[in-house]
């Protein structure tokens, strides 16, 4: 979209706003200094240098973390509600955007095949995550959580904070969690959810799904699915290897799913999903709270969330942009997430191809990031030669990401004692749609770095 169209739209879409309450009694709100104009436009000078110390997240040379740019017309649609300012912890305090929540929602929920749920949105996938295992606590109490040493750490620490005993299961060369190391923990007959990672947070590492369905029946536990980064890849499940493809199909079988708008959704922080399979599970939340709002007899989310006030602005933004961008196989939102992965796996295969560098033995790329080390002695060597490249890379304006992994990753699916220990590693995540035409570019600027880091 051309930057000078949004500012157009963005005044056609206000006067219509101002519009809609045109039969309010005229107002003026309270007159402001004369100066007050140019004293605001000094502090916004300031704040704009202020923000110029960052990384350019928004540009396709910054390949780093995961940090992705919110589509313009999020930006807009986010800009315009705060002129309302609509809180979605009540119908009273966000009566349209709340219904632009649900119906938000429930295009996520769709996307999974789920038409009976109980869902909303969140601040953010660590209190989505938080839900989750809060309601899995309630079902299954006094029971443990399990998951993969590769799951995100705040799985640990939310446990703790629901008082629930967290196991880490043990992962195998490419991240994922390994289903014999899973099945000693069930055998001991405490585990009440098990947390299956679609997209982890150092690889995009994707858990074998559908065997863990298969050790549910036989065990009975809850499968709560984290699929904070990878969830939008249900999209092009058919663009994956063949066991992430699986595992993404499968998805619609698990107990409770989290996903982040803000992350492939192109949304603004913070945006986060939580979504429940059995609607029942609404019963853990109900209240009685004599202050809450009660002008209207429909449920309302604050009665299905353990937030009260949520920024109405973000349901608004999602919801625009699903208008936009309908969340479904083949549309433009999912050929966005397929040059990505596109993306991905030509920067690994371009790795394996460069004789300095060493990637992932057991394979490439599940999702849109690729890791990779460089070639050394020792770890001890090849982490500073790591280090030494990431910042020799930003100086050339091509940003990327460090990471710590396990040696054997780099070696013997089973490690000797040489492999044993971590390495600091390279890492990249490809997940804007530009990230495609700009490979050549941030190839060309990564490998001259590599000549002149060996060439010291």
């Amino acid at each position: 979209m051309p930057k000078d169209l949004v500012p157009e739209l963005m005044a056609r879409a206000a006067e219509e706003l101002e519009r809609e309450f045109g039969l309010l009694p005229d107002f003026e709100p309270a007159r402001a200094s004369d100066t007050a104009g140019d004293v605001m436009g000094a502090v916004l000078q300031e704040t704009a240098q202020r923000l110029g110390d960052n990384y350019p997240y928004f540009h396709p040379m910054y390949a780093g973390q995961m940090l992705k740019p919110p589509h313009p017309v999020a930006r807009a649609a986010y800009a315009l509600a705060m002129s309302i300012n609509p809180n979605n912890h009540a119908r009273d305090g966000g009566r349209a955007s709340s219904a632009m929540e649900i119906e938000a929602v429930a295009e996520i929920a769709g996307m999974f095949g789920w038409s009976e749920y109980l869902g909303h949105l969140t601040s953010g996938g660590t209190m989505a995550n938080l839900e989750a295992l809060w309601v899995a606590g309630q079902v299954a109490a006094d029971k443990r959580v399990v998951g993969s040493e590769q799951a995100h750490y705040t799985h640990h620490r939310i446990s703790g904070v629901l008082k629930l005993e967290y196991g880490s299961v043990a992962a195998d060369a490419r991240g994922r969690m390994r289903l014999d190391a899973l099945e000693d923990e069930l055998r001991k007959g405490d585990v009440g959810t098990v947390v299956v990672t679609l997209g982890s947070t150092a690889i995009g590492a994707v858990d074998p799904l559908p065997e863990i369905l298969v050790l549910r029946d036989r065990h009975g536990f809850r499968v709560h699915v984290d699929a904070a980064y990878g969830g939008y890849f249900k999209l092009i499940e058919d663009a994956l290897d063949e066991p992430a493809g699986r595992a993404f199909a499968a998805i619609g079988q698990a107990d409770s799913i989290v996903i982040d708008p803000h992350k492939h959704g192109l949304q603004p922080y913070g945006c986060g999903c939580v979504l429940f399979r059995d609607p029942g599970v609404g019963r853990f939340y109900k209240h009685d709270s004599p202050y809450t709002y009660f002008t209207s007899k429909e449920l309302h989310l604050g009665e299905i969330s353990l937030e009260c006030s949520r920024a109405g602005a973000a349901a608004v933004a999602l919801w625009t942009t699903q208008r936009l961008l309908p969340l479904k196989p083949g549309g433009e939102f999912a050929r966005g997430l397929a040059a990505g992965r596109r993306a991905a796996v030509e920067l690994d295969r371009r790795l394996r191809s460069d004789g300095r560098i060493e990637a992932l033995t057991a394979g490439g790329p599940e999702l849109d990031i690729v890791v990779w080390k460089m070639k050394a002695a020792t770890a001890e060597l090849a982490t500073a030669l790591g280090q030494s490249i990431f910042s020799a890379c930003a100086e050339r304006n091509l940003h990327l990401a460090l990471v710590q992994l396990p040696q054997f990753w780099f070696g013997p699916e089973h490690p000797s004692s040489a492999l044993e220990g971590y390495v600091t590693c390279l890492r990249s995540v490809l997940m804007k749609p530009e990230h495609e035409a700009w490979l050549h570019r941030i190839w060309t600027e990564l490998s001259a770095v590599c000549t002149e880091v060996e060439n010291g």
